[in-house]
């Protein structure tokens, strides 16, 4: 009689509410599956595959260069080997074997371009519509009581990673339920903190904000290569070195890169711009507006006709040299070289 009072007490205690209940199968574990699942669509530009990602590190082969990609930043490397020049083949050789993570975080070796074809092939193409939530991400750490049918308490466990939180959830019985501990904490893709007091919220937020940013599933990683460019960097780099050189230029279909070919272009904080070549000088101004994709970079130097135009900053980037890309429609392209850093 002692033990059957304590156990009507122990299911009385841990109770739920039925918005704080989470089963297997149930619309909100689906959803919070699809926003922990792994999103293979960071290293595209290596395996044009949305639906897994290649383990670092890696040794691959860009246009006949040797890269070791050891962090996510070196992808980089390979778009800017790919930009060099717009009308080449680019070509690019992984160094086998490898590891690849899956779309649930389990991972698979594979050994040849024949056995990454047979997954990418199971992959939706560029930029179709898949399964997983890019959008907004859970904060950690979450902590969640697993319970039988006869709400007995079975475990605690603390997920500190989108693959605990899958494996949690996933992994979830039809003969068991889980409870989480409200309130957690979900981060939009423009950065923003919600707070989440219960699964009914949680189910609301998930499918209000799961189609509210570009996934970014194309074949070019970051292709909006200045997401995160402003004026004050563009305006450091460009005056901190002397002596910028043109390396491409391209005016209505035109290839105008040696039009000024000796030709040194020295840009300064108040807004002037001087070039110089043979024994002559030149005086123009510079100025940039906007912010990340959108800044406009206005130059005008009177008698030098190619360079002036309301231009869009397309990238800034620091490989073996610091090249600032600046480009109008899809043809115009003016982009300053310089080897200071």
């Amino acid at each position: 009689m002692l033990l059957n009072s304590c156990r009507t007490e122990e299911r009385e205690l841990i109770e739920a509410p039925e918005d704080e209940v989470l089963v297997a199968n149930s619309k909100i574990a689906n959803l919070m599956l699809k926003t922990v699942s792994n999103d293979g669509s960071n290293d595209n530009i290596i395996d044009k595959s949305n639906c897994f990602n290649i383990n670092l590190p890696l040794a691959v082969t860009a246009n006949n260069q040797n890269i070791n990609i050891t962090s996510k930043e070196d992808y980089k490397i390979i778009e800017y080997i790919f930009d060099e020049e717009d009308d080449d083949i680019d070509t690019l050789d992984i160094t086998y074997p490898i590891t690849i993570s899956l779309k649930d975080h389990s991972k698979a070796t594979i050994n040849n371009a024949t056995e990454l074809s047979s997954y990418s092939n199971n992959c939706k193409g560029e930029n179709e519509q898949d399964d997983d939530i890019e959008c907004l991400d859970f904060k950690y750490p979450i902590i969640a009581s697993v319970f039988n049918t006869n709400n007995e308490l079975i475990d605690v466990i603390t997920a500190n990673s989108d693959n605990s939180l899958f494996e949690l959830v996933n992994n979830l019985s039809t003969n068991d339920y889980l409870t989480i501990n409200f309130p957690i904490t979900v981060v939009l893709f423009d950065d923003t903190e919600l707070s989440v007091n219960n699964l009914v919220e949680l189910e609301t937020i998930i499918e209000t904000y799961s189609n509210d940013c570009d996934e970014d599933d194309d074949y070019d990683y970051n292709d909006d290569d200045c997401d995160d460019c402003d004026t004050i960097q563009l305006t450091n780099v460009l005056t901190t070195c002397s002596d910028w050189t043109v390396d491409k230029l391209e005016r209505d279909s035109n290839n105008l890169d040696n039009v000024y070919a000796g030709y040194t272009f020295n840009f300064s904080t108040d807004g002037t711009l001087s070039v110089s070549w043979a024994s002559t000088t030149v005086f123009g101004t510079w100025v940039a507006n906007g912010i990340a994709n959108g800044i406009t970079v206005t130059i005008n130097v009177p008698g030098l006709p190619y360079c002036n135009n309301d231009w869009i900053l397309h990238e800034i980037s620091k490989y073996t040299e610091t090249k600032i890309d600046l480009r109008v429609g899809g043809d115009d392209r003016l982009r300053y070289d310089n080897g200071c850093n």
